[in-house]
């Protein structure tokens, strides 16, 4: 269900690492879905940096806004405009068309990301 090369935040947050020191990041299957209906997120500006667990924007839902936080360190060098005119792509498709940001990794992604079977387990302890 998550999927495996990914690396995930006991926050709901993925990290896609894309092999050359870039990742996509955005918000899991699970979040989405505990969240409703997206309609707004707030993304970052291009440049920007941030250290792993900085608060990077906020996700809002016809039920709620929830904040998301940075996965690993590093800096915003894309940001995913379809998701400022099509916010329900976060819906539909997180994995693909919903990512927020594209950041260029600094040093090593952080010791403290699940892999998608900790993920798993750490919605399963959760959701009970």
């Amino acid at each position: 269900m998550y999927p495996a090369d990914f690396k995930y935040t006991r926050n709901h947050e993925y990290l896609k690492p894309l092999g050359d020191g870039t990742a996509f990041m955005g918000i899991t299957s699970y979040a989405q879905e505990a969240l409703g209906d997206v309609v707004f997120v707030e993304l970052p500006e291009i440049g920007n940096s941030f250290n792993a667990g900085d608060e990077v924007g906020t996700v809002e839902s016809v039920k709620t806004v929830s904040e998301y936080y940075m996965p690993t360190a590093g800096e915003i060098i894309e940001t995913n405009a379809e998701i400022e005119a099509h916010p329900e792509y976060v819906n539909e498709d997180p994995y693909e068309k919903g990512w927020f940001v594209k950041i260029k990794i600094n040093g090593d992604i952080n010791s403290d990301l699940l892999d998608a079977a900790a993920y798993e387990a750490h919605i399963a302890v959760e959701s009970h």
